[in-house]
C-alpha cells in the first residue's frame, strides 16, 4: 500500500493494531469461543499452560485510531495502535469465567501450538505523540460489554446485568 501510494501520489496511512475485542468479531476466535463454550457450560480451551501474553485493544478504540490516522496521519507512515492491555491468556479466560458466574473448572488445558508467540505487543509511541492518540476503553469496562453483547448474541438473557 505504501509503495503504490508512492507511486501515484496518493495519501496512504497504515495502521498496525494489536489484538482487537469487541462486539461482531469470529466466534472462534479466543474471546467469543470462552465465552460461547462457558456459556453452554462446554469446556474452555487454553493452550499450553495459559502463560502466552496479548496486549487487546477495545475494537471502538482501534476504529478511533484508525479515522484519526486517516484524517490526520503523516501520509507514508505507519501508526502502531496498542490496547495497553497486557494479559496473560489464562487470566483473561479467568477474567471471562468470572464475569459470566462460571467456575473455573470448566477450563481444559491442551497443548500449546508448536509456532505459537509467547507474546504479542508493539509499541504505540509514535500514535501517542504525534496524534495525542490513548485508548478510551479499559479492559474491564470493554470486556463487560462484549461479554454482554455476547450473551445476547448467543440468546442468553441479561437480566441480571
Amino acid at each position: 500500500a505504501l509503495v503504490y501510494g508512492k507511486s501515484f501520489g496518493l495519501h496512504v496511512t497504515v495502521t498496525r493494531s494489536t489484538n482487537n475485542y469487541g462486539e461482531w468479531q469470529n466466534s472462534e476466535k479466543l474471546i467469543p469461543a470462552v465465552i460461547k463454550n462457558a456459556l453452554s457450560n462446554k469446556k474452555v480451551k487454553v493452550y499450553g499452560a495459559g502463560q502466552d501474553v496479548r496486549d487487546w485493544l477495545y475494537v471502538d478504540d482501534n476504529c478511533a485510531a484508525i479515522e484519526l490516522v486517516l484524517n490526520h496521519g503523516k501520509s507514508g507512515d505507519i501508526y502502531n495502535v496498542s490496547g495497553r492491555n497486557r494479559i496473560k491468556n489464562l487470566d483473561l479466560v479467568k477474567t471471562v469465567l468470572r464475569l459470566l458466574g462460571k467456575n473455573e473448572s470448566l477450563i481444559k488445558f491442551v497443548p500449546g501450538r508448536v509456532s505459537n508467540d509467547f507474546c504479542y505487543m508493539i509499541d504505540d509511541g509514535k500514535i501517542s505523540r504525534e496524534l495525542n492518540f490513548t485508548p478510551q476503553t479499559d479492559f474491564e469496562t470493554g470486556l463487560k460489554k462484549t461479554v454482554n453483547w455476547y450473551k445476547n448474541y448467543f440468546g442468553v438473557s441479561n437480566k441480571n446485568d
